[in-house]
């Protein structure tokens, strides 16, 4: 087993130990949960952004990069749960992000001057 396997695993563990079967989830369940975990994620942005200085006119503020971590952390457990509510798993997201890297090196080799999204429908 792969480190990615492993956080999926441990991450259905806890999301079942919560309450929240990711299993066989209802449409109506799954576009709850996006909905949930992309708030979270949009809360745990927030946090993350706090953890920096970003208040350019107050000078007591300080990056607290130890916090940054941990929220990144944080966001990775509710994209990680939002993955399986899609029901992607560890390989799907792997090829997922291979494809999609790929495409994003492409844009770039092309100058991306342009948006063009079908070249991500394949992915």
């Amino acid at each position: 087993m792969d480190k990615l396997d492993e956080i999926f695993d441990l991450q259905d563990a806890l999301n079942k130990r919560i309450g929240v079967n990711t299993d066989d989830m209802s449409d109506e369940d799954k576009a709850k949960w996006v909905l949930n975990y992309t708030r979270a994620m949009q809360q745990e942005m927030s946090e993350l952004i706090d953890s920096v200085p970003w208040k350019w006119w107050a000078k007591y503020q300080t990056f607290d990069e130890q916090n940054a971590k941990v929220e990144v952390v944080d966001l990775f457990h509710f994209l990680i749960s939002l993955a399986q509510v899609l029901g992607m798993t560890p390989e799907d997201v792997y090829e997922a992000y291979t494809k999609k890297n790929k495409v994003n090196h492409n844009r770039q080799d092309s100058g991306y001057v342009e948006k063009d999204e079908d070249d991500s429908r394949h992915i």
